[in-house]
């Protein structure tokens, strides 16, 4: 198999830039199943389907080198959903054999994998004004944090909280369907590991893994060959 694949005992996350020659022609679409292609052709905007092409093809070449099953091969399901039990939870390899999450923002993809539940985000920066504004929705806690914070240091503290948030609730499989004020995703949650992830400065990221303690996290920076 391909990219470490001795030790997947621990947690490994991709971040992929997505530079200027990208672009839809130059994806190998091909390995896309059909669902997958319908929503790329769903976006209006160029530049969305270019992230989500480059996205999912990314996914499929990550999975595929941890798991030794060809990019176009691998087929995907969904979880049950922690609040109803409906299958529409977190995506899962229909194969069951690695468990992973997948973000893009702007111009940016995370892709992580380990051997147990994980929920990826990477967040933009935002304006103090919509910092200031979805700050209200999270924990009083969290909300009293990024108050505590300078003026001009809250968009970042806000961005922080909100990638930790979304990480969670990803790895759970709830997405934003559970209420933002029910968790203080500051620290760790029962049964939860949350990692800050060493982005660039216009990003905040976070990985959340479904573990009790820390293990070990491995970051790469381009895909596998």
């Amino acid at each position: 198999m391909g990219t470490d694949a001795c030790d997947m005992s621990g947690v490994h996350i991709w971040v992929l830039p997505i530079l200027g020659d990208v672009s839809e022609s130059s994806l190998d679409l091909s390995v896309l199943d059909e669902e997958e292609r319908r929503r790329m052709a769903a976006f209006l905007h160029r530049r969305d389907r270019t992230l989500y092409g480059f996205a999912h093809v990314a996914l499929r070449a990550v999975l595929s080198s941890v798991t030794g099953v060809a990019p176009q091969a691998l087929r995907f399901t969904r979880a049950p959903c922690p609040c109803c039990t409906e299958l529409h939870g977190r995506p899962v390899l229909a194969s069951g054999s690695m468990e992973f999450s997948l973000s893009h923002s702007r111009d940016l993809v995370l892709i992580g994998v380990a051997p147990v539940p994980i929920g990826i985000d990477a967040e933009p920066i935002p304006e103090a004004e919509v910092a200031e504004e979805l700050a209200k929705l999270l924990h009083p806690s969290e909300y009293g944090e990024v108050e505590a914070a300078a003026l001009e240091d809250r968009p970042a503290a806000f961005a922080r909280l909100w990638a930790r948030k979304e990480a969670y609730l990803k790895g759970l499989g709830t997405g934003l369907g559970r209420d933002l004020a029910a968790d203080d995703v500051r620290c760790g949650l029962p049964g939860w590991h949350l990692t800050d992830l060493p982005l660039a400065t216009t990003h905040a990221g976070a990985v959340a893994v479904n573990s009790v303690g820390p293990r070990t996290v491995r970051i790469h920076r381009a895909l596998p060959k």
